[in-house]
């Protein structure tokens, strides 16, 4: 990924990434060697630490697949013409003639390839393997920006890549068998799973979503609670962690109030380095974002998952909203999971903490492939998948 601009002063590195809305500060060591320091990115802040290295380290990931798949992967291309965007995905088909029941899977915040790759691990490769050798059709896509796929990532929000998910929605539908074009549904994970629900209210093809750890209440709610939980997984002390939200809190107030991105990235670099990012056209239309609104008109089912220990969409916070949603719009056909145990990735994890998510060999738990496969099938084998 291209670094936009860096700056050094000493041992002192500054890097930005504006195409992802990204940026690291470091130090170097007086070998220049190592480099540590934080990488913040969409509200969020990790150490980081950076190595040379002449051979890149080796992880166990024992659920990603193998070739040769017993399955068909094609490589497949489509554009959104209203947004500007040309997508490139992988489509891969159950064998025999079908029709098949299918999904589109939707990544989460920031510019994903089509596997969702992130902490050496590739979600939706394993998700989209485990699926189609249970039958179901899977498209996978690269987001904006990304891999085979173009388009405007700095100006663009959620409503935009919404109208990338309808361009898929559409190519699906064009596809016709071995698409069965009448059971077209939606896996949205984290951003993907509050896209989903915007979807199925510009489509009347999407027969049903299935949310992993998608939100139910606006962005400003989210980032407070990330900022509390994992701090509180880190260790940090209770009064800096107070003094960190005081000071969410008055961003928060920057980013809603002042509309100009320009002024808005003046008002809060005073209060953060982050602030181009934070500024961003995007994350102004994350943080104001209700999803309420849209779940109260999802006529189609929907499946809500969450895992018990996420910090980045807590469960507590966001499944009774999400359903408070759906009952309040009359939807009768939708399922809360709560998964024991389970990370924002889906994985069988001890506290939840980020820093986990790459150390876990496993990609996504079991349960929770289960869980979603279970369920697609049992509505997309009656005639619940379609709308009323």
């Amino acid at each position: 990924m291209p670094v936009s601009s860096i700056a050094q002063n000493g041992a002192a590195v500054k890097l930005e990434m504006q195409n992802i809305g990204g940026s690291y500060e470091g130090k170097l060591n007086p070998q220049g060697s190592e480099m540590s320091g934080t990488w913040r990115q969409g509200g969020g802040a990790l150490p980081l630490i950076l190595r040379r290295t002449d051979k890149l380290p080796t992880v166990s990931r024992p659920q990603e697949p193998k070739k040769p798949y017993p399955y068909i992967e094609e490589e497949v291309r489509y554009e959104n013409k209203q947004g500007g965007a040309k997508l490139a995905g992988t489509l891969t088909l159950p064998p025999g003639t079908g029709p098949f029941p299918t999904v589109l899977l939707i990544t989460g915040s920031g510019q994903q390839d089509r596997d969702e790759a992130l902490m050496g691990h590739r979600p939706f490769l394993v998700l989209a393997d485990y699926l189609t050798r249970k039958g179901i059709a899977v498209l996978r896509v690269d987001d904006r920006g990304v891999g085979g796929s173009t388009g405007e990532v700095m100006t663009a929000t959620t409503e935009d890549f919404a109208g990338d998910v309808l361009a898929g929605v559409e190519f699906l539908k064009s596809r016709g068998n071995p698409i069965d074009v009448h059971k077209i549904g939606l896996i949205g994970h984290s951003e993907g799973g509050t896209i989903a629900p915007m979807v199925a209210l510009r489509s009347h093809d999407v027969a049903f979503i299935v949310m992993m750890a998608g939100t139910g209440v606006p962005g400003d709610q989210i980032l407070m609670a990330q900022v509390e939980g994992l701090s509180k997984a880190a260790g940090v002390p209770p009064a800096t962690i107070a003094k960190n939200l005081d000071m969410e809190r008055q961003a928060l107030e920057i980013i809603k109030q002042e509309s100009d991105t320009k002024v808005r990235e003046t008002k809060l670099r005073e209060l953060s380095a982050q602030a181009a990012a934070a500024a961003s056209p995007w994350f102004r239309f994350f943080v104001m974002y209700d999803p309420a609104p849209a779940l109260q008109k999802v006529t189609c089912p929907v499946l809500a998952l969450n895992g018990e220990l996420d910090l980045q969409v807590p469960p507590s916070l966001n499944l009774p909203a999400i359903e408070k949603a759906l009952k309040a719009g009359g939807n009768r056909d939708y399922a809360i999971v709560k998964l024991p145990k389970l990370n924002h990735l889906f994985q069988t994890s001890q506290t939840g903490s980020v820093t986990e998510y790459s150390q876990i060999e496993e990609t996504i738990a079991p349960v929770a492939l289960e869980t979603m496969s279970g369920w697609i099938l049992r509505h997309t084998t009656t005639n619940t998948a379609t709308r009323p």
